[in-house]
């Protein structure tokens, strides 16, 4: 099981690979998910390439962020540069970089980021049908969820093991966005969770700031369910940091136990947040997961012993055998072999008959093992000496540094990858007529006769909702509206046989189409037989993206509205594409139930609210199962920007309806057709005319 530790400077990759770590994640560029941290130059990353390689690490570069169409470009010529540098392997967020590396590096691997949201089989499966060789699992998870997965996947499986966890699934948090403007899935959170928030008109708690996660106690689990690689967080960490953790995680693994109590110490102290969790591991959630950040003094020892370690030392070297031969008539013949198979020989002077001392196995064995000062341990020399020869030591040292020189060489030496130009593709004509107008109900009393009078084109109604509600369903269709079955973001494999059930029951009531926002739902909609819409959550930010959704098959597409209206104008649009025009943003969807932490009861049936430390109050509402959505302070309002977004080329703009009563649903309708004088309280425009970092 491979031990992945993060590197956010060339100082990290050396921590990181002295305290054994089998692999480092680097970011190069402005296309990562930490775009604060120091990252690397191009001089930097190739000197990081061979340094890992030589000594048997291997190097992923980030590539999980969003791109505009405008950055593809450049983001494809970082791949290539990385790609041809020699990275093993890139990681990635957004489906339109996905489809450029298809096209400029072919040969170059692909992981699924975590940003991706991958949460269940069907989610690694449909990774697997993009190319992608490696999957990297939401936090979430429980060691049963990701034993199944690891039980049925097609490609490799990666899980965080260490670091900071995220409030909200990763991949689907908005709210340093929408509310400073700073976005997490573009390299930039601002991490808003860690503020003070409360339930009344006090923020006087931290009700979103997590502990850090460590999985310490569980690796012997992790491998015996298959996990390929464990990953420990913190590219924003110090070196220091990165090399306490790392040796913890390597030693414990490589022994085959569980960290010693002076090891869970060390960890404690590198850094946490009022201690550690394992909780969504175990399938415990609730308050006992949450924690700051204290003010504690820099533990200075700690970090001084291991600057010393990784500024001197080498980790634990790279395991090669040595051969050699000295026979009478024949050059002296030494090689070496490194743990892939790569053999390096060299041939030095005749032996000469001994006159006092005859060279023997044992000073052969002595000279060739002598690999101090290099990446290489000696684990055995295999040698064949004839009796009575003399072969001075010198030779012997020349031969094992000439060997040695060889094989780094073959361990450093460039990966042979086909690589093109990035070429933008067919272009898709915006759609030239006026927008349709859908509306997304949660709740089917929202869905009443005023509503349905004014002909919405379409109604967008939770799965749940549809079942419950057959008949208020069947109702709007009778009057020639369609109704489309909106899938959760979040639905884990154990949940999925109470989904496909509601999926079922939707058919029955005769929807024959599904809003959905993650690639984990895709093989549902289709076994249930529902044409595919894509929902917020499948991240569609550039044109390259567009393409790859209409290639799996989906009907429509919904633009990010982490992007302005001149972006989303520009784009080329392979499929119908909508916007959300209206409503309370969704800023976070939350495994640990904010509400039952803070009530110690499910009374996710009321609209509750969340208070920041400014008197901005969110509301808290139910997910489902049993999640959470925190949304927008202020209700998104473009009713007297028409003009705005008709030059779009959207097909339709979505009025979403949440926390409304049905009096306003019908109103706020009437209004976006042009009549009535509905206008929010307080409003926002949301990022549609504003740039997101």
């Amino acid at each position: 099981m491979e031990i992945l530790s993060p590197a956010g400077s060339p100082e990290a990759v050396r921590a990181a690979v002295c305290a054994g770590a089998n692999a480092v994640y680097l970011g190069y560029g402005s296309f990562n998910a930490r775009r604060n941290a120091r990252n690397f130059t191009e001089e930097e990353l190739a000197e990081a390439v061979s340094y890992c390689h030589l000594r048997g690490v291997k190097l992923y570069l980030t590539l999980n962020t969003l791109a505009t169409d405008r950055e593809m470009a450049q983001a494809a010529e970082h791949a290539v540069r990385a790609s041809r540098a020699g990275v093993d392997a890139v990681l990635v967020q957004d489906l339109g970089i996905v489809r450029v590396l298809r096209q400029v590096a072919p040969d170059l691997p692909v992981h699924a980021s975590t940003q991706m949201s991958i949460h269940n089989l069907d989610g690694v499966k449909a990774a697997a049908d993009l190319g992608i060789t490696r999957a990297v699992l939401a936090r979430e998870l429980s060691g049963k969820d990701i034993a199944y997965i690891c039980q049925h996947s097609p490609i490799e499986i990666e899980t965080f093991v260490h670091g900071a966890l995220c409030m909200c699934h990763s991949g689907q948090c908005y709210m340093s966005s929408v509310i400073g403007g700073r976005s997490g899935n573009r390299g930039l959170c601002a991490q808003p969770c860690r503020l003070t928030y409360g339930w009344g008109d006090l923020a006087d708690s931290y009700p979103l700031s997590l502990k850090d996660m460590s999985l310490a106690g569980h690796l012997q689990e992790l491998e015996q369910m298959g996990v390929a690689s464990i990953k420990i967080e913190g590219r924003m960490k110090r070196p220091e940091y990165v090399w306490v953790v790392t040796k913890v995680y390597a030693d414990a693994l490589r022994e085959g136990r569980d960290p010693t109590r002076e090891e869970l110490r060390r960890l404690q102290n590198a850094f946490s947040r009022q201690g550690f969790t394992d909780g969504y591991f175990v399938g415990e959630k609730g308050p006992q997961m949450f924690g700051v950040r204290e003010n504690t003094p820099e533990p200075k020892e700690l970090f001084a012993e291991a600057r010393a370690a990784y500024e001197k030392g080498e980790g634990p070297g790279v395991p090669i055998k040595f051969y050699a031969m000295i026979r009478p008539g024949e050059p002296v013949q030494v090689g070496a072999e490194d743990p892939e198979g790569r053999v390096a020989t060299a041939a030095g002077p005749l032996p000469e008959v001994a006159r006092s001392r005859a060279v023997t196995a044992a000073d052969v064995e002595t000279q060739l093992s002598k690999t101090g000062g290099t990446p290489y341990r000696c684990t055995g020399v295999r040698s064949l000496v004839a009796e009575g020869m003399s072969v001075p030591l010198s030779v012997l040292n020349g031969l094992r540094r000439e060997v040695l020189e060889q094989l780094s060489q073959q361990r450093t030496a460039l990966p042979e990858r086909r690589h093109s130009v990035y070429k933008m593709g067919a272009r898709y004509e915006n759609y030239r007529g006026e927008p349709e107008i859908y509306v997304s109900l949660r709740r089917a009393e929202q869905m009443t006769f005023d509503l349905l009078k004014q002909k919405p084109d379409l109604i967008y109604l939770p799965a749940e909702e549809i079942a419950a509600h057959p008949d208020e369903a069947r109702g709007a269709m009778d009057r020639g509206i369609p109704v489309a079955a909106v899938l959760p973001r979040v639905c884990f494999d154990r949940e999925l046989d109470e989904l496909r059930a509601l999926l079922d029951q939707c058919r029955q009531t005769g929807v024959s189409e599904a809003l959905l926002g993650n690639l984990g739902l895709i093989a549902p909609a289709r076994e249930a037989g529902l044409t595919l819409r894509g929902d917020f959550g499948l991240q569609v930010f550039n044109s390259q993206a567009a393409k790859e959704y209409k290639r799996l098959g989906f009907q429509s597409l919904t633009a990010s509205f982490e992007l302005k209206l001149a972006q989303i104008r520009d784009l080329s649009k392979a499929v119908d594409t909508e916007i959300i025009a209206y409503g309370r943003l969704p800023l976070m969807i939350t495994e640990n139930c904010a509400i039952h932490n803070q009530s110690g009861k499910c009374v996710c049936s009321n609209v509750n609210t969340l208070v920041d430390r400014k008197g901005v109050r969110f509301p808290v509402v139910r997910a489902w199962g049993c999640r959470n959505e925190i949304l927008n302070a202020n209700k998104l309002f473009l009713a007297d920007k028409a003009q705005d977004y008709k030059r779009a080329g959207l097909r339709a703009i979505r009025l979403s309806f949440t926390t409304e009563n049905a009096l306003e649903c019908a109103q706020v309708l009437e209004r976006y057709r042009g009549g009535g004088s509905y206008t929010p309280n307080n409003f926002t425009r949301g990022l549609y005319y504003r740039d997101v970092e």
